[in-house]
């Protein structure tokens, strides 16, 4: 006999007050207007709309599209070991994990989809004409596949058919997996970026993805129980804290691999990739570099977290929005400064950095993303609260 469910069994009525409701469409409103950019964008050319250029045609949309779809690996990932191997700390954040993935990729989504010229494009020919020797293909093709297990994951969660929906968490997880990889090897296989060309960028990208997709459960979940009003069950703070583990073993990890990118590119690497590696240390993206990625991405957070212990949720929650925030910041800064030197250095008195600035355009659409991710988060704790409560059945 099917096992179905309706939206009652699972909604959340506490979750429906004033504020959650006005926060809710304020960020629905975010999400239209950043929709609304891109479509301008699209009636008037993206050359006019957006800062791009023929030297650096990528620019804060592709690094938001890579922010997003990196977390959502995180997500997902954390959310199939915890069900594969249950009745561990993950276990009571591992349905919440799953919603907020699909949630965190639609917003790389739509993202992608308005920094297109032409969208509609890539939705028929990525199935007439699939290119299987490229890594953008794959990646789109992947990361669709994923969305699509995860979504019938989800279903089979809410239909309490666990041991099936554990199959397709599996299955989203590893199309997730070399998504993640796929989405490093686009930027890591370009031989003319010397700053990005290499084998480091798809590990990077997928321990930066356990990071970021860590540090989004812990501020999620907290803010969930603070719009419940609700003290936090003993079991769910074991939780947090398990993902505060993962969260500081990566982010050391991160901080070796971050330092040894520099090393590489001042010790045998070419001209160009040290002048990329300059503009991060003391060029145009230093702030970003030295004060977002470094300061509040890295070292404020481990500082709290190795001070509190992992027993503080309040300071846990905290050392995650620098975490993600970090985050941020190094997904913007790898994409500019692997473009911001000219790849003829040297020649016709071209200048030694490129300036990008994103437009008006851009950043409506970029915020546009937040706002969906925040809606949907907002509309997922009120229609399927329950769902996301620990269960013993994992």
């Amino acid at each position: 006999m099917l096992n179905t469910f309706s939206i009652a069994e699972v909604a959340e009525e506490k979750v429906a007050t004033p504020t959650v409701t006005k926060a809710t469409i304020l960020c629905a409103l975010l999400a239209v207007v950043g929709i609304g950019a891109g479509l301008y964008a699209q009636l008037v050319g993206h050359e006019h709309a957006f800062n791009n250029t023929r030297e650096m045609p990528w620019g804060i949309l592709i690094s938001n599209y890579a922010y997003f779809a990196i977390i959502s690996t995180g997500l997902c990932l954390l959310a199939v070991l915890s069900h594969i191997f249950g009745s561990n700390r993950l276990t009571p954040l591992a349905n919440r994990m799953v919603y907020l993935s699909i949630a965190v990729i639609f917003g790389g989504f739509a993202i992608i989809g308005l920094e297109l010229e032409n969208p509609h494009r890539m939705l028929l020919y990525n199935m007439l004409s699939p290119n299987l020797t490229s890594n953008i293909w794959w990646m789109g093709t992947l990361y669709s596949m994923a969305v699509g297990f995860m979504f019938v994951e989800f279903y089979l969660i809410l239909t309490k058919k666990y041991s099936l929906a554990v199959t397709l968490g599996v299955l989203g997880a590893l199309a997730e997996l070399a998504a993640n990889t796929n989405l490093g090897a686009v930027f890591a296989t370009l031989a003319a970026r010397p700053f990005w060309y290499g084998s480091q960028l798809p590990v990077y990208f997928l321990a930066s993805a356990v990071m970021t997709g860590s540090a989004a459960i812990i501020l999620f979940t907290n803010w969930a129980y603070k719009m419940r009003g609700e003290e936090m069950g003993q079991t769910t703070k074991e939780g947090l804290q398990g993902a505060g583990k993962v969260m500081f073993t990566t982010l050391v990890l991160l901080m070796v691999a971050t330092a040894w990118k520099f090393i590489s590119a001042f010790v045998g690497g070419t001209e160009d990739a040290r002048l990329a590696a300059l503009s991060l240390l003391q060029g145009p993206l230093a702030t970003n570099f030295w004060v977002f990625e470094t300061v509040v991405g890295m070292l404020v957070p481990v500082g709290i977290m190795a001070l509190s212990r992992m027993k503080s949720i309040q300071a846990l929650s905290s050392a995650a929005v620098m975490v993600l925030v970090g985050a941020y910041f190094q997904r913007y800064d790898i994409v500019v400064a692997g473009q911001i030197v000219p790849v003829y250095n040297g020649w016709d008195n071209l200048p030694t950095y490129f300036s990008y600035i994103p437009s008006a355009a851009e950043f409506l659409v970029a915020l546009g993303g937040f706002g969906l991710v925040g809606a949907l988060f907002l509309l997922g704790e009120r229609f399927f609260g329950k769902a996301f409560r620990h269960t013993a059945h994992h």
